[in-house]
Order: C-alpha cells, then structure tokens, then sequence
C-alpha cells in the first residue's frame, strides 16, 4: 500500500478523473473512473470502480467493480440512445443537449461516513448510504440505507442493524469521524483493541 497523503489523493494508473475533488488520505484504484465526485478525508476506492455524480464522506470503503451514480438513458422519449445527447458526436450541425447532462448530474448518490460498500456492488442515483452502513458484494442499491444498516441482494434489503439503536446513537452523536489526525493516531490502539461499548464510554 503507498504511503498516502494529506494534500493530493493518491491515484493509481489508468484512472479516468474529471470535475472531482478528493479529501486527505484518498487513494483511487487502478483503471477506475470518477466523474463528478466529491470524496471526504481517509476514503478510497480500490480497482476498477465507476464512480459519477456522488457524494462521498469520510472513511469510505469502496471495494473493487463499484458502480456508484450509474447514469441514465433517457426512457421516456422515442430513443434510449446516445445520439439524442451526445448529438455533436454524430452530426457536425448537432449540439449535445446540455439540459439532459445537467438533470442528470443533479441525481446525486451520497455515500457516508466510515461506510463499506463490497465488490462489484451498484448504488443507484439519489439513494443515500447512512453512515457506518455495509452493502454486500454484489448487492444493488435502489433505496436508502439506514446508519449502521447490512443490506443484500437484488435489490437490497436490510438483512441486520450493525449495533443495537443505543450504541448507533452513540456511535454517531460521538463522530470520531470529525477527529483531527493527531487524535486518530493518538487513539489507534483504542480503535484496535476495545470493545465498542468501552471505546464509546472512555470517548464520549
């Protein structure tokens, strides 16, 4: 794993990245694509996913094969097809219809805080991932996810809560997420060795 940084994200070969903004500590995996993103502090994404019009908080675990904000086609007209929009490409009097991409990267997914989304999971456009929620490998998402939710299949359902309501409560009225870099370091072994409910009641 490279030695990550605060300032610039970290970015593997064979990215594809336009109108995006990356955090401190973000690493993007080899050959993904990121289109109009935003992604908060320590999130990454490993290999190969496809990421557009998504908000992404911090702490975010994107495995490999992600499809985030998958973009539409334009169902209710006579066309599905890419010559009602992106026009210029097949006509040199034809303009692309920048109403249409405009509406489409409104349609945005937001993705929180210290969440873990598995392998070669979709999350379609405006659905919300609550923070400290787990998406299966393979899960597609077409609506909300509660904080601290586990959600599987096709489409996603909850199959558990993370932690009882109390400790969800806790664990989001305390968002060690806003932490500064020195307290995360200070509080590593913490991290690594107590149980959440000691963790909670030492740092509340």
């Amino acid at each position: 794993m490279p030695r990550l940084s605060p300032t610039e994200p970290v970015l593997h070969p064979d990215c594809s990245i336009s109108n995006s903004t990356f955090g401190a500590y973000v690493e993007v995996g080899r050959g993904s694509r990121v289109a109009q993103c935003m992604f908060g502090d320590y999130s990454y994404c490993d290999r190969y996913c496809d990421l557009a019009n998504a908000e992404i908080g911090k702490f975010s675990n994107i495995a490999s094969y992600v499809r985030i904000g998958a973009t539409d086609h334009p169902m209710e007209r006579a066309s599905l097809h890419h010559f009602l929009y992106r026009s210029a490409s097949y006509w040199d009097d034809a303009e692309d219809d920048a109403d249409w991409f405009l509406r489409r990267r409104a349609r945005r997914a937001r993705i929180g805080h210290d969440t873990w989304i598995g392998h070669n999971a979709q999350i379609k456009p405006e659905v919300t991932i609550g923070h400290g929620a787990i998406v299966a490998a393979g899960a597609i998402v077409t609506k909300d996810v509660d904080p601290y939710m586990i959600v599987a299949g096709c489409p996603a359902t909850p199959l558990r809560p993370r932690f009882d309501p109390e400790i969800r409560q806790r664990l989001l009225d305390l968002a060690w997420w806003d932490w500064s870099h020195d307290k995360l370091r200070a509080t590593l072994l913490d991290f690594r060795s107590m149980s959440i409910e000691a963790f909670l009641d030492h740092h509340e």
